[in-house]
């Protein structure tokens, strides 16, 4: 988790100035490290105290990283429409549109994990919390162990998934909330290529 939410500061800070609001290249980057420092701090090691205001912190990054990245892809899109300088650059064009995508990615791989049978450290304690995503290996526990259940780069598979094909995946989101959720990523996802 801490490498996908470091990798999303790399990525904005990679894009051209235009899509970064005129802000500092670094200032999102520092703003995300000290934000996850926290969370560090507050829960050293494997995600497994479930305090409140880690719950909120943590929704807090999820949602500046969120934020930053839906403004970039909808200057991206107003550069496209009016034509501006830094879209007449077919590669610094692609690769902006490579970055928000796999940010948007990032982000919801992120909010997938954060939410889904009341966060990481629920999970990781058992807590006997209601899916709302149903993975194959809770269907086949004969290939995984009983000692299972879904970490972030299982939630990072299912939102490459779920981007890429626009259809769902080998996981069922089976609750209401989380099937309303699932349709937001493949709309940024077009929008941003």
């Amino acid at each position: 988790m801490a490498l996908a939410v470091l990798t999303a500061g790399l990525l904005r800070a990679s894009l051209p100035t235009q899509l970064r609001n005129g802000d500092a290249r670094w200032l999102f980057l520092v703003v995300v490290v000290a934000l996850l420092g926290v969370l560090i701090v507050g829960d050293p090691g494997r995600i497994d105290r479930d305090l409140p205001w880690l719950r909120v912190l943590t929704g807090c990054l999820i949602g500046v990283i969120s934020v930053a990245n839906a403004d970039a892809a909808i200057r991206l899109v107003v550069g496209i429409v009016n034509t501006s300088a830094f879209t007449n650059n077919a590669k610094v064009l692609l690769a902006s549109g490579g970055a928000i995508w796999l940010t948007n990615v990032i982000a919801f791989g992120l909010w997938y994990w954060d939410l889904d049978r009341g966060g990481p450290a629920a999970r990781a304690s058992r807590s006997p919390g209601r899916p709302a995503l149903i993975f194959p290996e809770m269907k086949n526990e004969q290939h995984v162990g009983t000692d299972w259940y879904p970490r972030f780069v299982d939630y990072f598979h299912f939102a490459f998934a779920t981007a890429t094909a626009f259809s769902p995946t080998d996981v069922s989101a089976i609750r209401p909330w989380m099937k309303l959720m699932m349709l937001v990523p493949g709309g940024q996802g077009v929008a941003a290529l």
